[in-house]
């Protein structure tokens, strides 16, 4: 089976390309962050036209995720438990049944935290305290467990092209990655790292500056796989070559291949 999460900054303006790569890549399962339109706006008929089903948790303008899948969705559950006041749309949860298997699959767009001298950077590590409170429950069901997103983290220095210049940022700050480690420290592995160690294995080049051109990117689009996932890892890969699309999304798709049999 093969799972990809794909950061589509706006479904309206990328649903060429979305449903181009669809083709391309054939993916069973995907996770989309960034939808930036309400549930009843969301293309589906493209989509579902691929034989995919379509899981949206929507928000107008901002924020937004959903769940592609070529197999039937059992239970889909939006918003990530832990705040009742949080109305940001940046998580949906679906449990999606393969054959003899049930996978439960996240899909998330956690908060970016700039400036960092606002009350956005603790926001930020408030979600991701929830998340790893989600994580610990979710894992006590030892299941085939799924969290693919925008993470809106640099893991670790080779994730970024540049690293002094991104001490300061909340995406790399000190706290931020020890949050990021405290989700792997439950037991979770990084898809992408467990497979390759390269350098430059980017899946965000900005707009400006000719980051692209000069590959000057960021590795924040993570695959993290339950213990019982990470069992059946076979490989896992980004997509970069879809950021020299026409009217690209800032990110590219990551990808992992499971074996389920």
């Amino acid at each position: 089976m093969r799972i990809a999460t794909w950061n589509v900054n706006s479904i309206k303006q990328r649903v060429e390309n979305l449903t181009a790569w669809l083709k391309e890549r054939s993916p069973d399962i995907v996770c989309l962050q960034e939808t930036k339109c309400v549930d009843d706006a969301f293309p589906r008929e493209p989509i579902e036209a691929l034989g995919y089903n379509v899981a949206v948790h929507g928000q107008k303008t901002f924020n937004g995720v959903a769940i592609l899948s070529k197999y039937r969705f059992d239970e889909v559950t939006p918003g990530l438990p832990g705040d009742p006041e949080d109305d940001h749309a940046r998580f949906i949860e679906a449990v999606i049944s393969a054959g003899s298997r049930a996978l439960r699959v996240a899909s998330i767009y956690l908060p970016n935290g700039n400036p960092v001298g606002t009350d956005k950077y603790p926001f930020k590590i408030k979600w991701m305290e929830r998340l790893y409170h989600y994580i610990s429950d979710r894992l006590k069901l030892e299941e085939e467990l799924v969290l693919a997103g925008d993470y809106n983290v640099i893991p670790a220095p080779e994730d970024v092209h540049n690293p002094a210049a991104w001490i300061d940022d909340a995406l790399f700050r000190p706290q931020t990655r020890e949050s990021f480690r405290a989700l792997l420290a439950l037991g979770l592995t990084d898809s992408i790292r467990a497979t390759s160690d390269a350098p430059g294995l980017y899946t965000f080049w900005d707009y400006q500056a000719g980051a692209w051109q000069k590959n000057q990117g960021l590795r924040i689009d993570h695959i993290l796989l339950s213990p019982r996932a990470a069992d059946r890892l076979v490989s896992a890969g980004i997509d970069r070559h879809v950021r020299s699309w026409e009217k690209p999304s800032d990110h590219v798709p990551v990808y992992a291949d499971l074996d389920l049999n």
